[in-house]
């Protein structure tokens, strides 16, 4: 029974690791976006082209 235990406090250790690496992999900026900024110009033009036939076709209606 105490082999449990200690595995069970192990897991919990190694668990709160894996969550402090992870919030500071989050506050270091890891995980941004540094991609889409740079390509959303080359599709921003297809974009207005949507919306705008889709505000002239319910304008139709």
């Amino acid at each position: 029974m105490s082999v449990i235990y200690v595995l069970l406090a192990i897991s919990i250790i190694v668990a709160v690791a894996f969550f402090i690496a992870f919030i500071f992999a989050v506050k270091k900026g890891q995980y941004d976006d540094s991609y889409t900024h740079s390509v959303r110009m080359l599709f921003e033009d297809e974009l207005i082209k949507e919306k705008s036939n889709k505000q002239i076709l319910t304008n139709k209606d």
